[in-house]
């Protein structure tokens, strides 16, 4: 898992260690060095640290005029024992929404597990987005079965138009544009 670092392409676009808004800024990565684990596991140094032991993610852009965040994650999403979407929405979503972020694109390709509990933060979050929403791409099958299990997808876009397989080589707006799109059509 140390070999799975966040997408970097878009580092000249967005820094979250350089945005005096973001919940890591001044972050000091040390690539030489692996130190954070999930279930044993070392992963990239690159991952940002929420509170949990199982999930870590990575703000890739931030723009705050056009009022959207992407965000990649990494490990288990695991609301049954670890709680994860309250340490998310906690520490980052919160933090983001305070700065008028209200689009939310979460990336999933790297949640490898997913263990429901109930909907509660989910229905916060989407609440405190009133003008907005939250989409997701490239979770895996198994993983979006599960979150209709547990009705998390009354809150979360996903599927059909929104999987952008080839994201990693749109510019940050491009992907916003795309999905803001589809999922305009999915409301009118």
């Amino acid at each position: 898992m140390h070999d799975i670092e966040p997408h970097f392409r878009w580092l000249n676009y967005y820094d979250s260690s350089l945005d005096k808004k973001s919940p890591f800024y001044n972050k000091q990565y040390n690539y030489e060095l692996l130190t954070e684990t999930i279930y044993g596991y070392f992963i990239h140094p690159a991952w940002d640290y929420i509170g949990s032991e199982t999930l870590y993610i990575k703000l890739l852009m931030v723009d705050y005029k056009q009022k959207y965040a992407i965000i990649e994650c990494i490990g288990e999403w695991n609301d049954a024992l670890h709680n994860d979407i309250m340490f998310f929405k906690t520490n980052v979503i919160d933090v983001l929404i305070a700065n008028k972020i209200t689009k939310f694109i979460i990336i999933g390709e790297n949640i490898l597990n997913f263990h429901g509990s109930d909907d509660c933060y989910y229905e916060e979050w989407f609440e405190d987005v009133e003008n907005g929403w939250l989409a997701s791409i490239g979770f895996r099958d198994f993983v979006l079965k599960e979150w209709r299990k547990f009705g998390i997808d009354s809150y979360i876009n996903f599927g059909g138009d929104l999987d952008v397989v080839q994201w990693r080589t749109l510019l940050p707006i491009h992907l916003f544009q795309h999905i803001n799109e589809s999922i305009t059509k999915r409301l009118d």
